[in-house]
Order: structure tokens, then sequence, then C-alpha cells
């Protein structure tokens, strides 16, 4: 089965769409959700009554720090991500934040783990930034690969049976081989916000019988997605990064 992974669409229909009718077209007959499908962009509502419609079809969704933030005050954040979420907040109805708060935080299934930010504690939304944070995702589980999202920026680990670590950062649109002898920690880019330089929304696929992995890029509207952001008084910075891919 090929899945169709995704993860921080933060809103942004126009990412978010674009990478949808990607992967349908290259055949992914499942759809993974990682979290975040809040923050940052103007159509919030859209992007969850679509991941509702998505989930109710069979696919996979976990929660992200952005979905919880909608509905928990305790969860911090910058000045700008704040702004997002308390204007997101107003935009949501009930079933919709219910849905949020009702996803799981990390979902395993068949070898695989998919989380937010990663598996030793998901819960505190950690970083993968290095091996060493990899590592301590990989200990925590006993699945051959977690994916997972939160940094917008996409990356491989691996690591051995002797706990050997490896990294790399994998090329658009190249298969890569996760060989069975190894745990994989697959770290996805950002659907509604990539960092990695790079401004066209970011997924990824796999093939669960040939255990590769394929990154993806589309390329999407990136105007019309920054002219909603500031059309709904949002911070202007939040549209300014969108086509800085930062």
């Amino acid at each position: 089965m090929l899945l169709a992974v995704f993860s921080d669409i933060h809103g942004n229909r126009q990412a978010f769409e674009a990478c949808l009718k990607v992967a349908r077209a290259k055949g992914a007959e499942r759809v993974v959700l990682l979290g975040d499908f809040v923050g940052y962009g103007a159509d919030p509502e859209w992007v969850v009554d679509t991941a509702m419609e998505l989930v109710a079809q069979g696919a996979v969704a976990v929660r992200g720090n952005h979905d919880q933030a909608v509905n928990s005050s305790a969860e911090t954040m910058n000045a700008e991500a704040q702004i997002a979420i308390e204007w997101t907040r107003g935009r949501l109805d009930a079933a919709q934040r219910r849905f949020l708060a009702e996803l799981p935080m990390l979902v395993e299934d068949d070898g695989r783990l998919f989380v937010h930010s990663e598996a030793s504690h998901p819960q505190r939304w950690h970083y993968v930034r290095s091996t060493v944070e990899a590592a301590k995702s990989l200990i925590a589980t006993s699945a051959h690969v977690t994916f997972c999202g939160h940094i917008h920026r996409p990356a491989l680990y691996s690591m051995s049976v002797t706990a050997k670590m490896t990294s790399f950062v994998p090329k658009t649109d190249v298969p890569v081989q996760l060989l069975r002898g190894r745990q994989w920690l697959a770290v996805l880019g950002s659907v509604g916000q990539p960092r990695d330089g790079d401004p066209s929304a970011s997924f990824a696929l796999f093939d669960t019988v040939s255990c590769q992995i394929t990154y993806c890029r589309a390329p999407y509207d990136v105007a019309t997605a920054a002219s909603r952001i500031r059309d709904n008084g949002l911070p202007s910075w939040l549209a300014d990064r969108l086509s800085q891919g930062r």
C-alpha cells in the first residue's frame, strides 16, 4: 500500500490541496496526517473539515502542539503563533475543536509509528534536530519506521542493532530503501510552512511493501495563501515567510 504522509499543514488550504492532488496522481492509497492542522494559516476551518473527511475515509491522524493549543491555554508559543492560535479559536466550531482535542498523541500500525514530535515524550513536543534527539525517539519504540514532523524540515535518521546512528537530508523524488536491519525515523517537512529554504509544500510517500520512502514537493499558490493571512489581520511575517520557505 502506498501511504501519503502529511505534517504541519497549519491552516494552509492552497498547500494542502496541492499536496493531496500530487499524492493522488502518484497513486496514494491511504493518508496519514501527523498533526498541526491549524496555526499560522488563514483557512483552519477548511483544513480541519478536510482532515475530518479523510479520517472518516480511513486516514490516520495524530495531534500536534498547535492543535492542542486551540483547546488548552497551557500551551505557550511565540507571539505570532499565539496570535494565530487565538484567532483560530474564534474560527473553529465545537465539532472541529472536539476533533482536534480527541486526536491521539501517537498511532502504532504494523511496525510503523506515527507521532507529531517524537516518540520518547510525545506530549512534551521535543524537536528532532540531531542524531542524539533522533536516537531518544528510536530507543523509545520497537517500530521499524517512526514518522514525525514538528520541525518543518525533511530529514532521515537510522539506528543499527549496535545503536550506530546515521542521518541525511533526503533528495526530492529520490526513493530511499528503509532497510529491515535498522530502525528509521522519517522526519517530514511541512505542508503549510516549509522552513528548509524551499517554499514548495512538502510531504512524503511510503510504500509499505517495498519499504521505500520518497520525499515530494508540491508547488502551490503562495501568493493567495499569503494574501489570505494578511486579509484576516494575522501578523504579516506569517505571510512573508511563505515565499521564503522559512
